[in-house]
């Protein structure tokens, strides 16, 4: 599968959950480790995690599964790293003050439209 169609896979998983400003940054001219990052956000801990958890179902079913996740427990900000794809899903608040859009703003933004 091509990175760009995992990343379309996990923007559609965390739209199904609500998640506001589905992002995908392309990353492959910035950083040699990833190819995308995909953001969004979330209103609530709660909805922070039932994204991630929408996303990890969703690639459950074609086999795909994360090398790492990170910031479960809290759902300030979950990690979810597919290697050449990483989402980060925010807390609003916690998406603000990390300003990843700013840090990588080299990345080519592109807003997900289902």
């Amino acid at each position: 599968m091509k990175t760009s169609d995992l990343a379309k896979k996990i923007c559609k998983a965390a739209s199904d959950k609500k998640a506001s400003e589905v992002i995908t940054m392309d990353m492959r001219n910035v950083m040699f480790s990833t190819d995308y990052f995909v953001v969004c956000s979330a209103q609530t801990a709660t909805q922070v995690r039932a994204i991630a958890d929408n996303i990890e179902e969703e690639l459950d079913k074609e086999e795909i599964h994360f090398t790492h996740r990170e910031g479960y427990q809290e759902g300030e900000w979950i990690l979810l790293d597919y290697g050449d794809v990483v989402a980060h899903i925010f807390k609003e608040e916690s998406r603000q003050y990390y300003a990843l859009e700013q840090l990588w703003n080299e990345a080519k933004i592109k807003l997900y439209e289902e």
